[in-house]
This record gives structure tokens, sequence and C-alpha cells, in this order.
């Protein structure tokens, strides 16, 4: 029997940075069988060699939050075009969300998931199963045969766990098998038919609201439920500055909550909606000015834990329907990371440790995986960023199957140059 060893990799004067160990220092990182090795390395003549001069060289990126649509959807996306998509913007690890159709509540679900992202070779993919069968809201999932096929959370996806007994006894179950629940803090009631943020604007366009309460109602309920039950409580898509707060004081209560933002909820305001461009109609909505400085202050001090892209892709038909008809959503796996540089590090909001620490060891943690730092012996999973690169959204520069974004056209800086997983190139500038 062969035994097939990947080669050496040496990647030569980078900037390491490593949230998890605290790490920022120029030096060159060896790779051998799949594994970091060495700092300090110099290539020994067969090494694979990889120039990183003047670039960032990080952890690979996580996802928690991506919507691959397979199956049922498959034309917004699929497994094979979404993850090629997480590789270009830098993921090396994404978490899939269960609203496929039929929706990840049974084992065949889990491995229907994990069998076709084996089979595409991108970037490693987990799985989030349901929280309700169906995510119907009425009735556990069966969350001990999830957790035993391979999941490695639970959420309803977009749908809230509206509740407050189902999420109760799913927190508390979830304490055995040590997984969080993610939960999308909306209260239905006050955001049917909404379409932007409500405020000065929406009246003035005359289109229906989604206001602020809906998010802060909701977030105030699981963080009461979380600090009863001693649950992991994951609030994903975080956009109200009440909510931000709400969940600051609850830390310091020590209540076991994290929380999440999206690029475009700390890049975007409601204003964007004056074109009437359904690719800025997202949920929670892009919402005004002081939303958008209470998110990046709850990033600042660690109140946001995780940078998401809340990857939503959409079919262009879907998209250019009316934009009271057209579905919620953005694509944007690809454009998260030079958002970061461009609207957080570059002005000074965030250094890389802090921005990286948001992308990498953050999101490993809430999902309870053994990734997102470049410790000797880690996997190595690595992407090298050159943060100088300036390049325009277009729909060509696009892998996903979808380009439903509000940036085409908007010149960025920063993107992925060269993505590693397990060691192995898997996505390179060329």
């Amino acid at each position: 029997m062969n035994i097939v060893t990947k080669p050496r990799i040496l990647i030569q004067n980078g900037r390491l940075v490593d949230p998890a160990q605290k790490l920022d220092r120029v030096t060159n990182l060896l790779i051998e069988d799949g594994k970091i090795a060495a700092y300090g390395a110099t290539p020994n003549g067969q090494d694979v060699v990889l120039d990183a001069t003047d670039k960032i060289v990080s952890p690979g990126l996580i996802d928690l939050h991506v919507e691959l649509r397979e199956p049922g959807w498959e034309e917004d996306e699929t497994i094979a075009t979404g993850t090629a998509a997480a590789l270009a913007g830098g993921f090396t690890s994404i978490a899939c969300i269960p609203n496929t159709d039929p929706p990840i509540d049974t084992q065949a679900g889990v491995e229907f998931v994990q069998h076709q992202a084996e089979r595409a070779r991108t970037c490693n993919v987990y799985v989030l199963a349901c929280v309700s069968k169906n995510r119907n809201g009425e009735e556990l999932s069966e969350i001990g045969m999830l957790v035993e096929a391979g999941a490695i959370g639970f959420t309803d996806a977009e749908l809230p766990i509206h509740n407050p007994e189902l999420l109760r006894r799913a927190l508390q179950y979830c304490v055995m098998f040590d997984k969080p629940i993610l939960n999308h803090p909306e209260v239905l009631e006050l955001t049917h038919d909404g379409i932007m943020h409500e405020g000065l604007l929406s009246m003035i366009l005359g289109l229906n609201g989604l206001p602020t309460e809906a998010e802060d109602m909701m977030t105030a309920r699981d963080l009461r439920l979380a600090e009863a039950t001693g649950g992991r409580l994951h609030l994903m898509n975080i956009s109200s500055a009440e909510s931000v707060e709400m969940i600051r004081r609850a830390k310091t209560r020590g209540v076991t909550v994290t929380a999440e933002v999206s690029p475009h909820n700390f890049s975007l305001t409601d204003e964007s909606l004056r074109s009437f461009n359904s690719n800025c109609k997202v949920n929670p909505p892009l919402r005004d000015q002081r939303c958008i400085e209470a998110c990046v202050a709850g990033l600042q001090d660690g109140t946001l834990d995780v940078i998401a892209s809340s990857h939503a892709p959409r079919a262009p038909e879907k998209k250019m329907q009316e934009l009271d008809q057209a579905p919620f959503g953005i694509s944007a796996l690809e454009t998260a990371l030079a958002l970061v540089i461009s609207e957080l590090i570059e002005p000074g909001h965030l250094d890389w440790n802090s921005a990286l620490e948001k992308l990498t060891i953050n999101p490993a943690r809430v999902l309870g995986l053994a990734k997102g730092t470049l410790e000797i012996g880690a996997d190595a999973d690595v992407t090298v960023i050159d943060p100088h690169h300036q390049w325009t959204v277009t729909r060509s520069s696009f892998r996903s199957k979808s380009c439903n974004t509000p940036y085409l056209g908007r010149s960025l800086r920063g993107r992925a140059d060269t993505v590693l997983v397990g060691g192995e190139v898997r996505f390179q500038v060329s």
C-alpha cells in the first residue's frame, strides 16, 4: 500500500496574525503533513514556497452563517458553488444553515450535505441542523440523533424560535451535548410585510417598516431563557443598538451568550433603499447610523463576538421582482473580508488582531471546532490576505451562483490571495 504524503509548504515573509495565541510577527510558516509544523523555518530545496511578503498570514477564516440552499433551491446556490465562493472569500470552514427543502432535520439530511461537501473538495463544511422539526416551531427535532450524525449546533435559520417553551427545552437539552442554539431574534407579529428599517426614511418612501423593537423584544427573551437554563445561546444577525446594549449587560452577569453582526449591517444604512434596489433588501434590514455605530462599538468591546457573512444567495429572477415581492438576502461570502478591511481596519475601528479574532477563533469556539489557530500541530487551514489589493465588485468576479449584492460596482480594498485547507492549496489568485 502506497502512502501519499502532502508536500511541505513554506509560507515565507508573511505577517503572521493569530489572535488565539496573541501572535503578530513577520516570520516564515512551515506546513508539513497537513499540519502547522514550525515558525521561522528555512526552505530545504524541496519545499513548495509561497511568498507572502507584505501580506497577512491568518488562520483560515470561519463563517458560521452560510446558506448553501441545496437541496431544494439549487437555482440560488449549490454546495459546490457556495463552497467555491467561500474559498474565494478566504473561508476555510463554514457552517451550513438548514433552510433547505427539505430542511436539515434528519440524519439523512446532515449526511447529504456532508457527502456533497466531500465531493466538492473545497472548504470544510459543518452542518447546523433544525431546532424544530421541519422548522415549524412546534416540536423539537431529534437532537441526539442529529448530533450523532455530525450536527454541530441547532437553528431554525431565518425563522425565529417563536415558542419560548420550545427554546427553553432546546437550550436545556443541548446542555447535555454542549451544543449551541443559534436564534434569529425577531418578533414576527411586528415585522409582517416589512421591507426596510422602520424610521423617517421608510415613512418618506412609503415602505413598510421592520422596527428595531422586533429584534429587541426577542433578544431580551432569549437572554433571559439562556440565563435561566445555562444553555449556550448564539444570537444571529444583530443590528439594533438596544440589542447590543442588552447583550453587553447580559455578559456582565455571566450569561453564556455570543452574538454576530454581518458586514452589510456595519457598512450600509437604510439610505441605500432610496434606490429601491432589491439587493439592499435584507433581514434584519440596513438600519440607521446610530445602529451602525452601536454595532461597531459592540465589535470593539467584544459584545459582538463574531463577524458572519449571512450569505443568503438568491437567483437573479427572484431579486428582479418588485421590492415588496423580492426575497430578503445577500450574496456575501466574497465581499465579507474586504468589507472588514475597508470599513473596520482601515478607518481604525479594529486592528488586525481584533478583526481576525471575530473571523477565526471566536466562531470556532462558538461552534466547538478545533480550528481557528496557527498553533504548532493544528490543522493547516490558512488564509493569506493581500490587504492592499484594490478590486471592483462585478458579476464576473463572483464564484457564487448568485450575485445579489448591493456592492456591485463598488471598489473595495483587500482580498484572499491564497487559501490552504488541511495543508493543500485550494484557492490562489492567478
